[in-house]
């Protein structure tokens, strides 16, 4: 089984997962931040893809994983592929869930706020995801992950605290999840560099077969 994981930061992720199909791990990374010198690690993250994203992306076949990570009209088109896309977000250092919601909702927010889409429906439906955070807490290797069917303009977050403890939310408010999306897949302002050069690389890879 140890040949089908690739290890972040000492967090083993599975190479492939089965939701409707196989979705391959094409990009993974971390979310980090710098406190007085020292790198503060806070969440191992794997972007698992539908292998057909590939047609949809073909204009930038060629270009180098560096140029793409810098690209957002690549990672826009990434996002908006009608293809499935499954996040796995695994706890490094220990926080609360309220902190974590607020991370999300002020990163959604004010994407919408910059394309004019925030209105009533998407700050409702932002609300409900606070609260679904609010009162849990994430010990280290809780795992958090957003479910993006190909067919439908909605998602599916599971929270699984110590491995047993399931809660799940769906979002049905199409902008808030284009922006969930784009808060860990935007390209140059999604919340974790490594991840997107890590999606950059591979994809790279992917279009030059």
């Amino acid at each position: 089984m140890a040949n089908n994981m690739v290890m972040v930061h000492e967090i083993p992720f599975p190479t492939e997962i089965k939701t409707t199909k196989p979705l391959s791990l094409l990009g993974y990374g971390i979310t980090d931040m710098e406190i007085h010198f020292l790198q503060i690690k806070f969440t191992a993250i794997g972007v698992y893809l539908d292998p057909d994203v590939v047609k949809h992306v073909q204009q930038w076949k060629g270009k180098k994983g560096n140029e793409l990570a810098e690209d957002d009209d690549f990672f826009d088109a990434l996002i908006s592929a009608p293809v499935e896309k499954y996040l796995r977000i695994v706890v490094i250092k220990e926080i609360k869930g309220s902190q974590y919601g607020v991370q999300l909702e002020s990163s959604v927010r004010d994407r919408l706020a910059a394309d004019d889409k925030y209105e009533e429906e998407e700050e409702a439906a932002l609300e409900k995801i606070v609260e679904f955070f609010q009162s849990k807490y994430f010990k280290k290797d809780t795992l958090i992950t957003f479910h993006f069917p190909a067919t439908s303009p909605t998602a599916e977050i599971v929270v699984t605290i110590e491995g047993k403890e399931e809660f799940k939310l769906d979002v049905e408010n199409e902008n808030v999840v284009e922006m969930i999306k784009k808060w860990y897949l935007g390209g140059t302002t999604g919340a974790s560099p490594s991840t997107i050069s890590s999606l950059a690389d591979n994809l790279s890879a992917q279009l030059s077969k």
